[in-house]
């Protein structure tokens, strides 16, 4: 009993060991220490070989203490076979992965995240001066954007809208006020975004494109003194509209392979000769392209002649050209997906451009790849997030109010179990995107760049966001499908695919880049092992190797401790950052991010270089990786808000779903890995209790459904930010003066109905009110009430019709009209 003993207390010892991250000198201490003890009691119990066995591996242990013996025998072999597995490293994954900063997802990776990193970001918080252009001219905007007469009377913003986001600085909301900008916060152009694309898609994205991936951040990041002076005044005032080009009919997602190029010559440029480039190209799907003044150009860079240096493949450029500068074609509109936001072609042949129109000058010549992943974040984190969360807020606040008027049946549709699955989709979809799109925009005004992070949100907040465009649809029904100027959903689903393809395609985003780039920057040490094998001085490798390498065991000792720790205890005993209902919350999600950051070695181990073909495994892993992001960041919107009890039953409906999906990812990971020994020792780790995570039950999809329709409170969280004019005139407005009209009524609908009941008012009446009237059921005070009711639920469930002519016009009229002019 008492060796029992003794092997159990070393085997604990080992776990705490490892889960504190203890030293090797220290655990190899520790080791010796109780195999003395065990020698000492074991004597006549254990086998001489099984004690000989156990003091040769101590030896061993206490070997590898030695870095000469380590290096020779460990770390020396793991990395010749690491040089031979490992596909070499491009540039340009060089420069993706060299992109931006970590932050919270090196904590989510580590296995062990700092709740107090997280929690001590201030919370979101706009300026007296941001807040008053959020409540001035964006509510002006917003009222003047009417996206029915935008995408079938004009096919445009009309002058007046342009005319007024350029004078009030709509485009210059990134720009410094030295420059005459606005010079927002990351979270206030984000708010104003977002209110915008509430109201209308097409006005947002005129809006967006200014202030995203395109010149004026590419200038102010990496222009000439002479550059920004010149440009970023005429971009805040509104006098250039830009635009930048980067696809090619041959090169999406692959953009790093764009066949547009460009040679280095000399030509004649404003009456003298000057060195420059004759550039190829042709572009396609440029927002703004077609009313652009400005261009920006990606083009791949040759200089055969050697006139900038000894290297002939220069690479990625970035230029600002001129849409009036000779040899530039400005295509006809694109019409993607019905939205009539100006989108279109470009091309050019031989277009000589002088060396200063290169972004940063000729010192930036090649560096255009690396220049754009740099950017790349804020268009993701800011733009199409704040663009997805408008449409997530329309439809959580329409399919509140109209599951709630809209009666089937002789109930409500909010009563109705099926609409309340999707109700409760809706409001959890609202709340995580909403608070990964504000804690991302708190991250950027800290200082942050989170390449990897911005990739999560933009593909999940735009997939989220189609899946609950999809359910507002399927809950209004025919009310959703007849589109006209009453209908507020049909617009955001016919644009969704949109959100879904630019900054790039979801589907590439998730299985390639989120985890192939996260594992690569968030992991501690894997960066560190692969810059070492790729380093050529011999002594250098090893050396640095040598300590990644023992670093990443320790690593993964840890989470194998940690791992076994948590699930087994069903993640008891973590941390214990907050206070009160949600404490079970954050220790769910330290036991899972140190499963994920365990099973993230797990795979890398077995699987080495072919990991980066395995393009669904990554996958998954992107979706663990994404939902702790966002369940890190419903917890930190929960705790900003004040913690409101409103918000716990659609705070727990996110958690437990994600750790639903979490635990499925998990799974399917572990059954396509190749090391059936290995996967079966991973799962009594993972699962030692089996898979235990359930989805939320239906009493709490009810509870939240309920909430969406009936909870002032909560409703007022989901839909805070979006834009809202109560006039009964405005097609939300309908609903929200519908709603306010109901409370009032409910007594009056009670009465009818027991009066039917007992026989007082018939079953039929083409005028119930005043069938209620004459029958002394109600007064002509609630009479007239009753009647305002019925006119405002029609106004509200009502759709729109046309005579057959007037629909013929239209369909020739806008965009097609502009094209064939």
């Amino acid at each position: 009993m008492n060796v029992l003993l003794i092997l159990f207390a070393l085997a604990v010892g080992a776990g705490v060991l490892a889960y504190l991250r203890a030293p090797l000198s220290i655990a190899t201490a520790a080791a010796g220490v109780g195999l003395v003890v065990l020698t000492h009691i074991a004597q006549g119990v254990l086998s001489g070989l099984v004690m000989l066995l156990a003091w040769l591996a101590w030896v061993a242990l206490l070997a590898l203490n030695s870095g000469l013996v380590r290096r020779r025998f460990l770390s020396g072999p793991v990395l010749k076979f690491m040089r031979k597995a490992m596909p070499p490293m491009s540039p340009t994954e060089r420069d993706a992965i060299d992109a931006g900063t970590v932050w919270w997802d090196a904590e989510l990776f580590s296995g062990a995240p700092d709740w107090r990193r997280l929690l001590d970001l201030p919370a979101p918080a706009l300026s007296e001066t941001e807040q008053a252009f959020l409540d001035g001219p964006v509510e002006q905007l917003c009222a003047m954007a009417d996206e029915w007469s935008i995408a079938r009377e004009h096919g445009d913003l009309p002058p007046a809208l342009w005319d007024f986001i350029k004078r009030q600085g709509f485009l210059g909301i990134i720009i410094p006020q030295r420059y005459g900008g606005l010079e927002f916060s990351a979270q206030a152009h984000s708010a104003v975004m977002m209110k915008l694309a509430s109201r209308s898609g097409t006005t947002a994205v005129s809006c967006m494109v200014p202030n995203s991936l395109g010149p004026a951040e590419l200038l102010l990041r990496y222009g000439t003194e002479a550059q920004k002076d010149h440009y970023l005044p005429r971009l805040a005032r509104g006098e250039e509209v830009p635009c930048f080009a980067l696809t090619n009919p041959h090169a999406g997602s692959d953009a790093a392979n764009i066949p547009d190029f460009g040679v280095v010559c000399e030509g004649e440029f404003a009456g003298r000769r000057v060195l420059g480039m004759r550039v190829t190209w042709e572009k396609r799907y440029i927002t703004l392209g077609p009313v652009a003044t400005l261009l920006g150009l990606a083009f791949h860079l040759y200089d055969p002649d050697g006139l900038l240096g000894d290297q002939a493949d220069v690479g990625i450029t970035l230029a600002l050209i001129p849409t009036d500068h000779p040899g530039v074609e400005i295509g006809r509109r694109h019409y993607p997906a019905r939205q009539p936001f100006q989108n279109g072609p470009n091309s050019g042949r031989e277009v000589f451009i002088p060396m200063d129109w290169v972004i940063g000058g000729q010192a930036r010549c090649g560096d255009g790849w690396r220049m754009l992943m740099n950017c790349l974040a804020a268009g993701r984190s800011i733009s199409l997030p704040a663009s997805s969360t408008a449409a997530l807020k329309v439809c959580a606040y329409a399919t509140g109010a109209y599951a709630r008027l809209r009666q089937q049946f002789n109930l409500p549709l909010a009563r109705f179990e099926g609409v309340q699955e999707a109700m409760a989709r809706i409001a959890v979809n609202t709340y995580l995107v909403d608070a990964a799109r504000a804690l991302t925009a708190a991250a950027l005004d800290a200082g942050e760049e989170p390449a990897v992070l911005s990739a999560i949100l933009k593909y999940q907040a735009t997939e989220r966001m189609r899946a609950s465009i999809n359910d507002a649809m399927d809950v209004h029904g025919g009310r959703a499908v007849c589109d006209g100027p009453s209908n507020y959903l049909f617009h955001p689903y016919m644009a969704a695919p949109v959100a879904i393809t630019v900054e790039g395609a979801n589907i590439l985003t998730r299985s390639l880049i989120v985890f192939g780039q996260g594992v690569m920057r968030c992991h501690p040490w894997l960066l560190k092992e692969v810059q070492a094998a790729q380093e050529v001085n011999p002594e250098v490798a090893l050396r640095e190797f040598d300590r990644a390498f023992r670093g990443h065991l320790g690593h993964t000792l840890a989470n194998v401790a940690r791992a076994a720790f948590r699930n087994a205890t069903g993640g008891m005993l973590g941390s214990d950052p907050s206070v009160g209902e949600v404490n079970y919350w954050y220790a769910q999600l330290e036991r899972a991010s140190a499963s994920f950051a365990l099973l993230s070695d797990a795979a890398l181990a077995q699987l080495g270089g072919a990991f980066k073909r395995r393009e669904m495994i990554s996958g998954r892993f992107a979706d663990i990786l994404a939902e702790l992001y966002l369940l890190s960041a419903a917890l930190k919107h929960f705790e900003d808000g004040g913690r409101q009890p409103a918000e716990l039953a659609v705070l727990e409906y996110a958690m437990r779903e994600g750790l639903y999906r979490i635990q499925v990812a998990s799974d399917e990971i572990l059954a396509n890995l190749p090391e059936r020994g290995a996967v079966w020792l991973l799962r009594r780790v993972l699962f030692p209790w089996g898979r235990r995570a359930r989805r939320p039950s239906d009493e709490l999809t009810r509870e939240v459904a309920t909430a969406l329709a009936d909870s002032s409170a909560l409703r007022a969280r989901l839909t805070a930010g979006m834009y809202l004019d109560t006039d009964a005139d405005d097609i939300l407005g309908r609903l929200d003066h519908a709603v306010r009209l109901a409370g009032r009524s409910e007594g009056l609908l009670r009465k009818l109905r027991d009066a039917r009941e007992g026989g007082r008012l018939p079953p039929y009446a083409a005028d119930l009110p005043a069938a209620a009237l004459a029958a002394g059921v109600l007064s002509e005070t609630e009479a007239e009430q009753l009647r305002a009711y019925e006119r405002a639920l029609r106004a509200a469930i009502d759709v729109d019709d046309f005579a057959p002519d007037e629909l013929w016009a239209r369909a020739s009229g806008g965009v097609r009209e502009q094209d064939a002019a």
